[in-house]
């Protein structure tokens, strides 16, 4: 090559030093951005988790006081929600949207930027309160008032945490805007709408969730703001106001909110089922209806976390969460249609999706009964209800992260995780989630109350809590090992290639890591599957 060849090649290959990744506005890099700082916050919640599950080890725990609990429990709720979870599938659907429509980038590539940088800062604002005199908010994720009122949480550690959350809330929105403009206006030549990947589809019903619920929380936390510091009384019931009106618009944002945790990862799923099924998804019209009627259905539950407070309507609200769980069950028909008398292989991918379904499941029989309002009169504010929302959005959400992360990581990086790694991480994680979780349940019917830095040494509490206990750690040894075939695998860094599962979706047409603005050329899109279709050319297409 030509010194004049090299130059010009340089010149077209983008930077990568620090100032280039903090000033990018390339969706793929962003993307990236969030999936590592959202992983940081999760390791920073797992920490917090393995000090509470220590401190209830044993009754009469003395790791830490009640205030010190208090704020655990609170940043850990916060972190893993607010933090984890949701910011996780924005920074997949992020990286993967624009490639799965054939883009080049995001509608609003400055306005991604500005969102994610809001969603660090919102971040470290939240945990910033941890290093205040009083120490960090301590009323829980949800911030009931009058838990969260100044007469109660004095300490600027609350304010930082209502500041912190607030912003975080707002980059949701703004990626939201994002998300959904591009779909509409930047599809490639041949991608119409009934050609979508199915994770494409669940992230625009993501979004419009998050156009409905987040400008509520963002209100309900300006509202409770304003009643601490600027004499307002919304939530004092002394003064005229009213704490049921503080639930009643944090449900209205956080009901939705276990959809927005959710939705993104039933597109995970139905994205690598099929690859390691050799199978077209079975019914993805039903796929796709079923993601809307949840994304609807979602918006009138919210005060199914309300009915003991005696202040809403028990049988309407339970009868809609019961109705919730039939488009979630055709999904499941799906993935289950998908695999039958397919080509099944069980790479890692594929084994972090069958432990969500098996999970999740679980998670979601749990769910319709405390629908139930006299099932939840006895579970309410019990261990059961911690069980049964840490197996939707931990054996559900967490599994399908890394089927994610195991599934792309060859289109972001080049280079695959190691297979062996990969297995011992899924069993460690499967098994100790379950031994930490499925106890839960036990406890809770046993009358344990959540949030409690202590319990009774009576019955078979300090059994359940040490095998919660125990299968914390499991899960700790899990996430070091997916740590060590991070690292292992970069080292190695042996090239996957462009394709190396042999996938459907249109991001697989591309190079491995994509170039800047994402395809050199794209391939005819005849159908959902184009990839697929390139790979077999002499075989028909339905769509």
């Amino acid at each position: 090559m030509s010194a004049a060849s090299a130059r010009v090649a340089a010149a077209a290959s983008p930077r990568n030093d620090l100032l280039s990744w903090i000033t990018t506005t390339d969706h793929k890099r962003i993307g990236i951005l969030y999936l590592v700082s959202s992983l940081a916050y999760f390791a920073v919640a797992g920490a917090l988790a393995l000090a509470i599950r220590t401190q209830l080890a044993r009754p009469a725990g003395t790791l830490v006081g009640s205030h010190e609990f208090a704020q655990l429990f609170t940043l850990h709720g916060t972190a893993m929600i607010f933090l984890f979870v949701a910011p996780f599938a924005f920074g997949l659907a992020n990286f993967l949207v624009p490639l799965q429509i054939g883009a080049p980038d995001m509608a609003f590539p400055r306005l991604n930027a500005t969102s994610f940088w809001l969603f660090l800062f919102g971040g470290m604002v939240v945990f910033a309160g941890a290093g205040t005199t009083e120490g960090a908010a301590a009323a829980g994720w949800t911030s009931y008032a009058p838990l969260s009122e100044i007469t109660v949480s004095s300490g600027l550690g609350q304010d930082l945490w209502i500041i912190g959350v607030f912003l975080v809330s707002v980059a949701t929105i703004l990626t939201a805007i994002n998300i959904v403009t591009t779909v509409f206006i930047y599809r490639a030549p041949g991608m119409t709408m009934w050609r979508l990947p199915i994770f494409t589809w669940e992230m625009i019903a993501t979004s419009l969730l998050v156009f409905m619920a987040f400008p509520t929380l963002a209100a309900d936390l300006l509202l409770l703001f304003v009643d601490r510091h600027l004499g307002g009384h919304a939530f004092d019931p002394g003064r005229g106001g009213s704490a049921i009106l503080y639930q009643h618009l944090f449900w209205f944002f956080g009901h939705p909110e276990v959809y927005v945790m959710i939705l993104p990862y039933f597109g995970v799923i139905s994205e690598i089922v099929p690859v390691f099924s050799r199978k077209p998804i079975f019914g993805y019209t039903g796929l796709v209806l079923a993601a809307f009627a949840i994304a609807g259905l979602s918006m009138g539950v919210w005060a199914h976390h309300m009915f003991t407070t005696g202040a809403v309507n028990d049988p309407f609200f339970s009868f809609v969460s019961f109705l919730i769980a039939v488009p979630t069950g055709v999904k499941f028909f799906n993935w289950i249609g998908t695999m039958w008398r397919g080509s099944l292989t069980f790479p890692t991918p594929m084994l972090f999706c069958v432990g969500f379904l098996l999970n999740f499941l679980l998670g979601g029989v749990t769910g319709v009964m405390v629908a139930s309002p006299p099932i939840d009169f006895h579970a309410h504010d019990s261990y059961f209800i911690v069980a049964h929302m840490h197996y939707v959005l931990g054996g559900g959400s967490l599994f399908a992260i890394f089927a994610a992360l195991f599934f792309w990581w060859p289109k972001m990086f080049g280079y695959r995780l190691r297979e062996g790694l990969g297995k011992w991480c899924f069993w460690l994680l499967f098994v100790g989630f379950n031994v930490t979780f499925f106890p839960m349940h036990l406890m809770g019917i046993d009358g344990m109350p959540r949030r409690v830095y202590t319990y009774a040494d009576t019955g078979a509490l300090p059994l359940l809590n040490l095998m919660a206990t125990a299968g914390s750690y499991l899960m700790l040894a899990g996430v070091l090992v997916f740590a060590w075939n991070v690292l292992a695998s970069a080292l190695r860094h042996e090239p996957a290639g462009d394709d190396p599962w042999g996938a459907n979706s249109l991001e697989w047409a591309t190079s491995s890591p994509p170039p800047e603005h994402n395809f050199e050329r794209l391939p005819p899109i005849r159908s959902e599957r184009p990839v697929f279709d390139l790979r077999h050319p002499d075989v028909p297409t339905k769509r």
